[in-house]
């Protein structure tokens, strides 16, 4: 019988082979769920790839990305933003509102859900636990529609009715809701230094419970027998989160807060747009890069100078900021605690 000598590159195309017939052997076996990314493939292309076509307005003449035979400008736009003197303001005031409120949500809105999930980690009772935690989802689940009446019927203050419950608390205080006569609507929502607590505080209440879930998960993954071993050397219950439950955590922490800070500079209109009076003042403090790209597409009440290549450079570069927080911060993250994305 003659031996058949197999050479590396014969080896080699085996190798390829088996490879895919494995592949298409778990394709084939579990085809049901491959079939479920269907969607959630046709929803990407379809509102995450293809609009990238449009970020071509922003280097050309005119407003029609299609027109391929439109006169490219350059950087002509995006000199504009940043050296234009109007609209250089305008975007260096959307900007700085965008990253101060942002800050503000990651100091004030980051630590709450953990929090809250130590919280419900201690609820023995499953029942009343289980209340308690439905309770601090459902203001995730309630329209923004609903969530922004809301809060504007408690800011409310005109004479004829009765006022909103947030501005008498503040007249019971003292404190100043007229804005020295700056303003003649009588709301809080309409004066500056108002709106951004007004905001923060509104978005803790509709996102903490729901941020918790995550956190909430992790905790319960912990093993119940470093507790046990914790309790055995004499450790209180502080002592056990800061020595047990937080270094469980910490790879959670970690990819949670790389998530969170590249949503740092993404923040979203509709919200503020629902929420924003229409007077000039209540626009100081709460316009952001979003609702003015918003603005310059013509589609506010609002809207000044309308130019959407101006708009679309505005969105592009802090996209393009996003990206390098992202980066950024995973690379500290893989430096620091060898926990990243990618």
């Amino acid at each position: 019988m003659q031996k058949v000598v197999k050479t590396d590159q014969t080896v080699v195309d085996e190798v390829e082979r088996s490879k895919w017939k494995h592949t298409l052997g778990t394709l084939a076996k579990d085809w049901r769920l491959y079939v479920l990314l269907v969607p959630m493939l046709v929803f990407l292309v379809l509102f995450k790839y293809l609009p990238i076509a449009g970020i071509l307005t922003g280097f050309k003449w005119g407003n029609d990305a299609t027109q391929l035979n439109s006169q490219w400008t350059g950087f002509t736009w995006l000199g504009k933003v940043f050296l234009n003197g109007t609209v250089s303001n305008a975007f260096w005031k959307a900007f700085r509102n965008t990253f101060v409120n942002s800050m503000y949500g990651l100091i004030f809105g980051f630590p709450i859900p953990i929090i809250l999930a130590l919280l419900f980690s201690e609820i023995k009772n499953m029942t009343y636990r289980s209340i308690v935690q439905v309770c601090a989802y459902l203001p995730h689940f309630v329209s923004a529609i609903v969530i922004t009446q809301i809060i504007r019927l408690w800011c409310y203050g005109e004479a004829t009715k009765t006022p909103g419950m947030l501005y008498q608390l503040f007249n019971f205080f003292g404190w100043n809701v007229s804005d020295n006569g700056k303003t003649s609507t009588l709301t809080l929502l309409a004066h500056p230094k108002w709106f951004r607590p007004i905001y923060q505080v509104s978005g803790v209440w509709e996102g903490s419970g729901y941020g918790s879930i995550v956190y909430f998960a992790a905790i319960l993954a912990i093993s119940p027998v470093s507790y046990e071993a914790a309790r055995i050397d004499g450790a209180t219950k502080m002592q056990q989160i800061r020595y047990v439950t937080f270094p469980g955590m910490a790879p959670t922490l970690a990819i949670m807060l790389i998530t969170r800070i590249g949503h740092i500079l993404n923040i979203g209109y509709e919200k503020i747009i629902l929420l924003v009076d229409d007077s000039v003042t209540a626009w100081e403090n709460s316009d952001v890069i979003s609702t003015y790209v918003y603005r310059m597409t013509g589609k506010s009440v609002h809207s000044d100078n309308v130019n959407p290549m101006i708009g679309i450079v505005m969105d592009l570069f802090n996209a393009l900021l996003a990206m390098v927080l992202v980066l950024g911060a995973n690379a500290i993250s893989r430096r620091v605690s060898s926990t990243s994305l990618f």
